[in-house]
């Protein structure tokens, strides 16, 4: 994508991360956004930015934590954190429920979404109470896999149907975003 923040590429108009954050905000209580660098950036969407807690781009686990000590510190009551992938702007407008239904249906200690079979491990609903054995995995054991991570625990797999578009359809390519307001246009 010739590098930058590409959740800040414009798909109908808007950055990308505008069309996620329009999709999720009705789902959830807080939004947060985990960027590292400098996070005026992201002003213009008033939300907090909040850098990883473990140094080193440690990747989306990295994410994950710092969501979870994020929660900890500023929603007492929190007891689950959703992630998703900022690119993806046709997120589930039920996803939240979906993900926690399945974790009550299954008795899971986790859920991450798929469709087709195919999982997209940074779309997940984390237990605010494995925060320490994250961190702990990210900072002792050096783990920066999602996967890896999530198969020591009870993991609800949350199919979507891809149909009539993928709701973790990201953009990774010029060639996506131009899919993506072809997708956007036709929902009009």
């Amino acid at each position: 994508m010739g590098g930058g923040d590409k959740c800040l590429r414009e798909v109908a108009g808007r950055p990308l991360l505008s069309h996620v954050i329009e999709r999720i905000s009705p789902q959830v209580d807080h939004v947060v956004l985990n960027a590292n660098g400098d996070p005026e950036r992201f002003s213009e969407f008033g939300l907090p930015v909040i850098a990883d807690v473990v140094e080193g781009n440690a990747g989306p686990l990295a994410g994950i934590l710092t969501g979870l000590d994020w929660a900890a510190r500023h929603v007492t009551e929190c007891e689950w954190v959703v992630s998703v992938p900022t690119d993806a702007p046709f997120l589930p407008l039920d996803y939240v429920a979906r993900m926690i239904a399945a974790i009550e249906d299954e008795d899971a200690e986790l859920a991450c979404a798929s469709t087709n079979g195919r999982t997209h491990p940074v779309a997940g609903l984390w237990a605010l109470r494995l925060m320490p054995e994250l961190r702990s995995a990210l900072i002792d054991e050096d783990i920066r896999k999602i996967d890896r991570w999530t198969a020591r625990y009870r993991l609800a797999d949350v199919e979507f149907s891809s149909e009539p578009i993928d709701p973790f359809f990201n953009a990774n390519r010029p060639e996506d975003l131009e899919a993506a307001e072809i997708i956007l246009a036709h929902q009009r």
